[in-house]
This record gives C-alpha cells, structure tokens and sequence, in this order.
C-alpha cells in the first residue's frame, strides 16, 4: 500500500504515481486517509474507447458507403471520419494518457482541432474561412488559455515560457501562408503573431530574474 506525502493520501492500488499531483508515492501502512483503487475506474474507460472505435468504425464504413451511393459534390463521409477520429485521439491521448503533460495536451488537442475545422473547409469547397479566422482564432485562444493559468498556477508561471516559444513559431505559420495567398485576411493573423510575441517578451522582462533562469535551464545555457 502507497502513500503521497504530497497529498496526504492512501492509494490502494499499483500505481508508482499520485493520481491527484502526479509525485511519485512511497509505501506507508499506517495512514487514515484512502484514496480508492482506481484500476476498476480505468479499465471501464479503457472498455468504453474500445467500444466507441467499434461503432465508429462501422458507422464510418456506412456513411462512406451513403457518401459514395448519394454523392452531391460534398466529401462528408471524410468529416464524419475525421470527427470520429479526433474523438478518439482526445479519450486516448488527453483522457487516458498519463504521462503527458496537460501542458502538451492542451496545445497539441487545440492544434488537431483546428486542423479538424480547415479540413471540413475544404471538404465543402473551400471558402477559407478557416485559415483566415478559425487559425489565427485559435491561436489567440491558447495565449488567452496561457495567461489564465499562468494567474492560477502563479508558483510555476514560468513553466509556461517554452510553451510561449511555441506559440510564435505557431503564430508565423498564418503569415507564411500569407506568401502563397493562402491567406487573404492579414490583420487577425498579424494580431495573433504580435499578441504571441509580447506575451513571450512580457513574461521575459516581468519574470526578469526566474524567466531568465528557466530559459537558460530549458536551453542548456550557462
């Protein structure tokens, strides 16, 4: 039997980590506080995804079928499928993937998301309402996401340093496409890629003495 010095809590099963704070658990057998085993919990999870990708499956086969018999121009048969499959990511990546952080779960969901909206863009002709608005939309959603959890986590704000460097590489893909007239509309783009760098320079020059130190830890620097 394990115990989170952390938390302050019992944990019954085999787990070598907290479900609660993710530190790593030490056996105790003298403790009042129980935390439920969580194996029963999880394996029903792991049964309802196997279940979903089942049925996905086979209505995924019928509406192709449907798409193929009634086709009207439209590929919705591929959103349907696309949809299915995003699901399916988000249960077993974001709900049943441990390991990875919520950090990387957070953006990397936000990102196949979008993907996800540009994608039903093009199946219904391509407007580019997608790349012009949902892209650089969404963008400025996740630094909106950035600044309120930085406020909530206010002890660990600057772990969220390298996740600011990634949202300016992010940012400068809408102006990139910009160079092919992939994108028409600039200022929201432009807004995006602005708001993503002050955010990076603002938590640099706010943090001053423990922004610097995380970026010379993240990038090996002396």
């Amino acid at each position: 039997m394990s115990k989170c010095r952390h938390c302050n809590i019992e944990i019954t099963d085999d787990t070598q980590v907290c479900p609660l704070c993710r530190c790593v658990v030490e056996v105790d057998e003298h403790t009042d506080n129980r935390y439920p085993d969580i194996r029963f919990r999880t394996q029903k999870l792991h049964l309802a995804v196997r279940i979903f990708l089942f049925v996905a499956i086979i209505l995924e086969v019928l509406f192709v079928y449907l798409n193929y018999k009634f086709y009207h121009g439209i590929l919705w048969s591929l959103i349907t499928g696309a949809g299915f499959a995003y699901i399916y990511f988000i249960a077993r990546f974001a709900i049943l993937n441990d390991n990875a952080d919520y950090r990387a779960k957070f953006l990397t969901l936000t990102f196949f998301g979008i993907l996800y909206v540009i994608l039903i863009d093009v199946c219904i002709g391509y407007h580019g309402w997608s790349v012009n608005f949902v892209l650089p939309g969404g963008l400025l959603f996740v630094d909106l996401a950035i600044v309120i959890l930085m406020f909530v986590n206010r002890r660990n704000w600057q772990s969220y340093i390298m996740l600011e460097i990634s949202m300016i590489f992010l940012s400068a893909i809408p102006l990139l496409l910009m160079k092919f007239h992939i994108v028409t509309e600039t200022f929201i783009s432009g807004v995006a890629f602005v708001v993503s760098v002050l955010l990076f320079v603002g938590t640099v020059i706010i943090g001053d003495r423990r922004a610097r130190m995380e970026l010379k830890r993240r990038f090996h620097m002396r």
